[in-house]
């Protein structure tokens, strides 16, 4: 992590890292102890426990979070997890908690705060609407929103043929329109 700061990285970004928090928490501290001074990020899945939300309580300066499903249904049916929406929402309200919204530096570069993104999928299979909303109303409306269309329909996609496709440009902007129409105003 030091190496990276010398190279002049602008953060210390740790993907999927959840079952390894204690061990990245402690070395953070020794780096810390250091001179690092770069923001941490947590690019995760979501599906995180308070537990370990805990224990990253004033280590992690920016949280990027997927959000998939808000559907008990399809959390169980795509994920496999049909406590996924509620472990979520409490997550996001967790991270905001923790990080805030959005800090940029004068040069646009990301300092602390929250990151959510969102993976559109085809027809309507990721309850887009109904997570624009919970964040708009829920979490913040000054919540930086990453709105995706990279959904990709492999593995074991062909075994739901509602999902087995990429979605429309039509999909897209409607998610896009949606997220205006709740009053989000950053990313997309």
């Amino acid at each position: 992590m030091l190496g990276l700061q010398r190279q002049g990285c602008h953060n210390i970004n740790f993907v999927t890292p959840t079952h390894y928090a204690p061990q990245i928490v402690e070395a953070l501290g020794t780096a810390a102890a250091k001179g690092l001074e770069l923001p941490v990020v947590w690019n995760c899945g979501g599906y995180e426990s308070m537990e370990a939300l805990r224990l990253l309580d004033g280590v992690v300066d920016i949280y990027m979070p997927d959000v998939k499903f808000f559907d008990k249904n399809s959390a169980k049916k795509y994920y496999k997890a049909p406590d996924y929406p509620e472990t979520i929402k409490a997550a996001l309200k967790e991270m905001r908690r923790q990080a805030g919204d959005l800090a940029l530096d004068p040069r646009g570069i990301a300092q602390k705060g929250l990151l959510i993104r969102h993976l559109v999928m085809p027809n309507g299979g990721a309850d887009t609407a109904e997570i624009l909303k919970y964040i708009a109303e829920e979490i913040s409306i000054d919540s930086y929103v990453n709105i995706m269309d990279q959904y990709r329909p492999l593995y074991r996609a062909n075994k739901f043929p509602e999902i087995n496709r990429r979605p429309t440009s039509g999909e897209f902007e409607a998610a896009i329109a949606t997220a205006r129409q709740l009053g989000l105003h950053r990313g997309f």
